[in-house]
């Protein structure tokens, strides 16, 4: 619950400093996909995802433009895992940022993380449109998440992440 009070805080915030700007510039895009882990460096290990378990991201999140080339997004992503014969949901990612647009169908994002794990940090993530449709286009990322926090030592991944924006 308090997540989603952050989460609705932060929106109304972000929604009232459009109401003083002076342009009047707002699209709004959706989005959702899968995402997977494929290495997580820390100072003491390697871990890579489909060995003794597999991870899955399912991220579904907004993305306000405030103008043609950059944005604000906002994306939930909850973590299944697969080990053992079991599954369970592991993880809720709270993942705010903002978006450039690039050259040739390319953005960047930076977001901020926040881990329901109690894990915090950033990810700078490279996106690239691979087939535009009139209402919908298809896309795939790449991603190097920084986490630091919880008793665990700091950590570097490295993420694919393919979806759908409509």
């Amino acid at each position: 619950m308090k997540l989603f009070r952050i989460i609705l805080l932060f929106l109304v915030l972000f929604n009232a400093g459009y109401s003083f700007s002076q342009s009047n510039f707002v699209r709004i895009t959706a989005f959702t996909g899968v995402s997977h882990q494929l290495v997580t460096f820390t100072k003491n290990e390697t871990i890579y995802n489909f060995s003794g378990f597999y991870s899955v991201g399912l991220p579904v999140g907004l993305i306000f433009w405030k103008t043609a080339d950059f944005g604000f997004s906002v994306e939930l992503t909850p973590t299944l895992r697969a080990e053992n014969g079991n599954s369970r949901m592991s993880n809720l990612l709270f993942h705010p940022g903002v978006v450039f647009k690039l050259k040739n169908d390319f953005r960047f994002f930076g977001r901020a993380a926040f881990e329901t794990s109690g894990r915090y940090g950033f990810t700078p993530i490279i996106s690239k449109t691979f087939y535009r449709a009139k209402d919908h286009s298809f896309y795939a990322s790449l991603s190097s998440p920084f986490r630091f926090g919880n008793s665990a030592d700091p950590s570097m991944g490295l993420a694919v992440q393919v979806g759908i924006v409509f």
